[in-house]
């Protein structure tokens, strides 16, 4: 039974058609596909040649204090050059060059800049403004503020401690335990109302 179902499966599935991806190129001439290739192995040409000879020491002279100015396609071009001349066995390079690999990669420079100078107390200053005004509005709010709730005085709380002996709330650790020492819900001082 079950290699009768395992045969109908299988012819099942080879007369499926098989669902391949094709890709569709528009039709190029002759003439295009060579210049093409002739690119593409000038591409690679060059990039061997640049393996094999060590980047100019001008290009990298100073590359600190210029590397920021450059325009990014020049950067891609001098860290492309340097990622192809570290391929090659790293004794092979010279010193200008290690020096400038190191430096691109990991130098003071984009998200690892340095900040500048004074900029600790501005952030301090700023944050001080702010706190000033936090309690400013603080104290404006509290000025026109009404008094405090009857339910924050120390009689109201009291009775609230009696109330939840009297009904047995938190019998294990409130103030309806046996032998419960603490204040309950008193928080607040005696109010002067008479």
């Amino acid at each position: 039974m079950f290699a009768r179902s395992i045969s109908r499966a299988a012819a099942r599935s080879s007369a499926l058609p098989s669902m391949t991806i094709r890709s569709y190129r528009p039709a190029t001439s002759p003439m295009a596909s060579l210049s093409a290739q002739k690119t593409a192995i000038a591409s690679q040409q060059t990039r061997a040649a640049s393996t094999e000879h060590a980047i100019s020491n001008p290009t990298l002279a100073s590359i600190e204090k210029r590397w920021e100015a450059m325009p990014p396609q020049e950067q891609a071009e001098l860290w492309m050059q340097l990622r192809d001349r570290m391929k090659v066995n790293w004794h092979d390079l010279t010193l200008q060059e290690k020096k400038a690999a190191y430096w691109i990669a990991f130098g003071p420079h984009g998200p690892r800049a340095e900040t500048p100078k004074g900029e600790g107390w501005r952030v301090f200053i700023k944050v001080s403004q702010l706190i000033a005004i936090s309690f400013g509005i603080f104290y404006v709010v509290h000025l026109f503020a009404r008094g405090q709730p009857k339910t924050m005085s120390k009689e109201w709380q009291e009775a609230a401690n009696e109330y939840v002996k009297r009904e047995k709330i938190e019998p294990i650790t409130g103030p309806a335990a046996e032998g419960y020492v603490g204040k309950g819900h008193v928080q607040s001082p005696p109010s002067n109302q008479s």
